[in-house]
């Protein structure tokens, strides 16, 4: 229960922080340009919190739904508005200054990339040295030449520091179905070139896995302990197991490695088994079932837990930083990379290249607003920086009721000389309720899938 509270809590910061700075881009633009802000809501339907401030009290608003906000602006086609104010009035703006306002908001969501990129840049971000630990074999890195042992050095003309420093560069070529020339550091320290040819990468391992299941390359692995890292609810929560726990034994077999503790559980499906653990020096025995799952065809058992890892030897420890200049250019490269990825990602989707699984929906944020939180302040920001261009490039779709919808209709209106009909505006915000209807079901079983699986 603790842990799901805080993924709550994570997910509720997380999102009102992107919120407010995306709605903070509308207000402050709009203020500079002299329209009038009537609200500044956090979040939708009933208010649970509000007040005024500044020379126009404006509203500002926590509602109770966080899945979202928005700036209220005096406008005529809203309501009425007094003549001594109709200057004031949104929709009396040139085409222009109303541009200018609907770009703010996800312009301040790269803006917020940029920063929390240059912050994490100029802190370090620790990582893992990139030496390859494991290559697949019939993997593109084989083909490649990739040996384990290697020292990544540069893809091509980008230096690499850790195993994830130039991920997304990576992914940006395998789009592409680009080849890429990295520059290794053999085992016997001789410098050697390695190509690799993602053309020959179906756009369908394009994930999260992409290093690993794509290419068939895996950096080093920390040592896996038979100790629990991590407690979901189940079999072992519901025995009184804890974070921590050693596991000895498993019924009369002992245990040295978390491999054993997989093939101690999973064979036992529907089976009354005794667990024997080491808790600060004191044994303890507990007797539970593993739950059976259908995974590959066949059913094992589970007890869900997670294991812990060793420390990371100190030679293997490196991090990735800059100088504030330096950073400040790394943060702004990232947070386009950043954007073009997601964009192309998008694009791939529509035209059924790129599986619709990548797709994540609010339950899926909220695990990594969890999981990133609980590592630390570091990968908490840059999840918040991921997410945040992730909004932006979202909210710039030219999709009516979106940022980009509006975008679209003032283009429109420059083009042909006047507003576009109420009635086409109307049939544009039922289309684009349709088309966020359509993404958020998708998004949601995309999440539930994940979970049962």
């Amino acid at each position: 229960m603790i842990d799901i509270l805080f993924t709550i809590l994570a997910f509720v910061v997380a999102l009102g922080v992107l919120i407010v700075v995306h709605e903070f881009g509308h207000y402050w633009v709009a203020k500079q340009l002299g329209v009038k802000v009537l609200r500044f809501s956090v979040g939708f339907g009933k208010p649970l919190w509000s007040r005024r401030f500044g020379a126009d009290r404006t509203e500002l608003v926590v509602a109770a739904l966080p899945l979202g906000g928005y700036v209220k602006m005096l406008d005529e086609t809203e309501g009425e508005v007094p003549e001594s104010e109709a200057h004031r009035a949104f929709n009396r703006q040139s085409i222009p200054k109303r541009i200018a306002v609907v770009v703010a908001g996800p312009l301040f969501n790269f803006l917020f990339a940029v920063f929390a990129y240059w912050a994490l840049y100029m802190i370090g971000i620790d990582g893992i040295k990139p030496v390859v630990g494991k290559v697949v074999e019939g993997s593109i890195a084989e083909k490649a030449g990739f040996r384990v042992g290697d020292e990544l050095l540069q893809l091509d003309d980008k230096d690499v520091i850790s195993w994830n420093h130039r991920r997304l560069y990576i992914f940006e070529r395998a789009l592409d179905g680009s080849k890429i020339r990295a520059v290794v550091r053999d085992t016997d320290g001789v410098l050697q070139t390695r190509t690799l040819d993602l053309s020959e990468l179906p756009l369908s391992k394009v994930n999260a896995a992409l290093l690993g299941s794509g290419l068939g390359l895996y950096g080093y692995v920390p040592e896996v302990l038979p100790v629990i890292g991590d407690l979901k609810e189940g079999p072992a929560r519901k025995a009184g197991m804890r974070v921590g726990d050693r596991i000895i034994r498993i019924g009369e077999q002992p245990i040295e490695t978390w491999e054993d503790v997989v093939e101690g559980v999973s064979p036992r499906a529907g089976e009354l088994i005794q667990i024997t653990i080491d808790r600060a020096g004191e044994r303890l025995t507990f007797e539970l079932t593993p739950e059976p799952v259908q995974r590959d065809g066949k059913t094992v058992g589970l007890i869900k837990i997670a294991p812990s890892y060793g420390p990371i030897p100190p030679e293997l420890s490196v991090q990735v930083r800059y100088g504030p200049l330096e950073a400040l250019v790394e943060g702004a490269a990232s947070s386009w990379s950043m954007s073009v990825l997601t964009l192309n990602m998008l694009f791939k989707m529509l035209k059924l290249e790129v599986s619709t699984k990548n797709i994540s929906g609010p339950i899926t944020i909220a695990q990594y607003a969890g999981q990133t939180a609980k590592i630390g302040l570091d990968r908490f920001l840059m999840f918040l920086a991921v997410v945040s261009i992730s909004l932006g490039v979202l909210n710039l779709l030219p999709i009516p009721i979106l940022d980009g919808g509006h975008l679209m209709y003032y283009c429109i209106e420059a083009i042909k000389g006047s507003p576009v009909s109420e009635r086409t505006m109307i049939w544009g915000q039922q289309f684009g309720i349709l088309v966020l209807i359509g993404l958020m079901v998708l998004a949601f079983y995309n999440d539930f899938t994940r979970i049962f699986q």
